[in-house]
């Protein structure tokens, strides 16, 4: 009779106290980060129809949203504006304005809520009425260093209005060093710079820029000459050695699900904070297998969340953060 082998993985996986013992990787509360889309006015909430469940929100009602966050021990939220067509421009000039949507709420924020985490993106895409991170000249090219100018003053527009980690999230080369300049040169010196550093042309963003109102400009455009090929791995690393060497306090990887092999090698070669975000395409796909009874919830996203952690991801903005925050805390 042949002699089984002495070692038995399944010894540890019989018992819920030893599978406890030897989990390899955590997910909390403190890993979550909670996108948000803000609305101009007050008394206003509009749900997102490709995204079961989140809403864009005045600021009244983001701040009573950002209350229940807070209570759920969320550290941060991210916010992203939805600007009205009528202050859209082709040079984007609502996007440094002090007065303007995210300023305003960056300031209201802050004061109500002091230790809650606020991250703003700095990108001209919500601004624009063509719908590009960047400014386009008359034959259609995306202009890097003019682009750069801009992204400039929106950073020390945010950074003024008191917001704690700007997030560029253009692709725009070089454009790091030149906020991270500008920021030491005004005094933001604990401002931090969290770089969208491997933002892919991805198609899973299309519920994103239905949710700020990008949509229709972007028909028939795509931004593969600023964002990258989904096809390139070494490239990412490239960028992100870049993004550190300028200054860079956090990289990012986006999106997320599709893309774990880069936040893996990406923590692998540079071990530095790293988070990953599970963007509304892929928040759409959940839902949608959800809603047909294909996937549990709670057990399908929570292993989603999970792999992110896995894959070496520090933190992951996700639209099912107050969600999963809610099951981690047994909150109702």
């Amino acid at each position: 009779m042949r002699q089984f082998p002495s070692a038995r993985l399944r010894r540890l996986r019989q018992s819920d106290f030893s599978r406890r013992l030897v989990c390899e990787t955590r997910l909390s509360c403190d890993d979550l980060l909670c996108p948000l889309f803000l609305l101009p006015g007050t008394q206003h909430r509009q749900s997102v129809p490709s995204m079961p469940g989140i809403e864009r929100l005045s600021l009244d009602f983001l701040l009573e949203e950002i209350a229940v966050l807070q209570a759920l021990k969320i550290p941060a939220i991210a916010l992203f504006p939805v600007i009205p067509l009528a202050e859209k421009s082709h040079d984007a000039q609502e996007a440094y304005n002090p007065e303007g949507l995210i300023p305003k709420a960056v300031r209201a924020i802050k004061k109500n809520f002091p230790e809650m985490g606020v991250i703003t993106d700095i990108a001209l895409d919500p601004y624009t009425s063509h719908g590009h991170d960047g400014l386009v000249a008359s034959q259609g090219t995306i202009l890097n260093d003019e682009t750069n100018a801009l992204l400039i003053k929106q950073a020390l527009c945010y950074a003024e209005a008191g917001v704690d980690a700007l997030a560029p999230s253009d692709m725009m080369d070089g454009r790091i060093g030149m906020i991270r300049q500008a920021l030491e040169s005004k005094g933001y010196v604990n401002t931090q710079i969290i770089a969208y550093s491997a933002k892919y042309a991805s198609h899973f963003y299309g519920p994103f820029r239905e949710a700020i109102g990008s949509s229709e400009p972007l028909k028939g455009v795509d931004k593969r000459t600023y964002q990258m090929d989904p096809a390139n791995g070494d490239e990412a690393l490239q960028e992100v050695a870049l993004d550190l060497a300028e200054g860079a306090d956090v990289v990012m990887v986006k999106p997320g699900l599709f893309y774990l092999d880069i936040v893996y090698r990406i923590k692998q070669r540079f071990a530095v904070p790293t988070f990953v975000y599970q963007v509304s395409g892929e928040y759409a796909m959940l839902k949608a297998a959800i809603a047909q009874g294909y996937v549990k919830e709670r057990e399908g996203v929570m292993e989603s969340l999970l792999a992110c952690k896995r894959a070496g991801a520090d933190a992951i903005l996700t639209y099912f953060a107050k969600q999963a925050a809610r099951w981690l805390t047994n909150s109702p």
